[in-house]
């Protein structure tokens, strides 16, 4: 199913079996079908009528890639090579049947790009327009994690939780928010780790290996200081 969408996002580039590239039509009654195994007929409608916005995001961020990256030398490139718009087509498609109800098939949807590509996406997060993955591999984004549109970071980061509160059995507490809000036209540069309930401030650049735990001022650039202060 998830590969029937992907060909109907971008129908020059992925194909499926037995299916021209132009037949578009055909594609959206094969996954209509699909989803109809396992999922009400409502919800499913609900979710066809989703997909020209999914696809109009990941179009947005192909563009946010392709102008990101200076050795991208077209927004082809990017869709056919780079990971990061095949784990964010996974999200997004996941992230769509999460917000119409459907239970563990969005965790499978996402999973599966994490395994391909490294990158691993929580369907339950919230990610704006324009958002722009480097490199990718390591990249870890929270179920509560709410980021604005965009927003750009590379391999290795974590949008992550600081601690997991317990209720009185000891058990950690389900649904609570504890992931990071990343504002609009943020950079998380590699292997930086951002940490708990924290919002990152519009405008902020964060630079490669830091360990972030509080919030910060719009704009603000925190980078690693030697121990003589340069």
């Amino acid at each position: 199913m998830v590969e029937l969408c992907r060909s109907v996002f971008f129908p020059e580039f992925y194909t499926v079996e037995g299916i021209r590239c132009d037949e578009t039509e055909l594609k959206l009654q094969r996954i209509r079908t699909l989803l109809q195994r396992q999922v009400d007929e409502d919800t499913v409608d609900k979710f066809m009528q989703s997909l020209p916005e999914i696809k109009q995001m990941l179009e947005y961020d192909a563009e946010a890639v392709y102008n990101g990256d200076p050795a991208a030398e077209s927004t082809d490139e990017v869709i056919v090579c780079y990971p990061a718009i095949k784990a964010l087509t996974n999200y997004r498609v996941a992230h769509s049947l999460l917000l119409l109800g459907v239970k563990l098939i969005p965790r499978i949807i996402t999973e599966m790009a994490h395994s391909e590509t490294g990158i691993d996406i929580h369907p339950a997060a919230q990610i704006g327009h324009h958002f722009a993955i480097d490199h990718g591999t390591g990249v870890v984004i929270g179920a509560t994690c709410i980021i604005g549109n965009n927003v750009k970071i590379y391999q290795g980061v974590t949008l992550g939780a600081k601690s997991f509160p317990l209720d009185e059995n000891g058990h950690p507490i389900k649904g609570i928010p504890r992931h990071p809000i990343i504002e609009d036209n943020v950079i998380i540069y590699s292997n930086a780790t951002v940490l708990g309930r924290i919002t990152i401030a519009k405008g902020t650049s964060i630079g490669g290996n830091l360990w972030v735990t509080e919030s910060t001022q719009p704009g603000q650039i925190l980078t690693q200081r030697l121990p003589n202060g340069i």
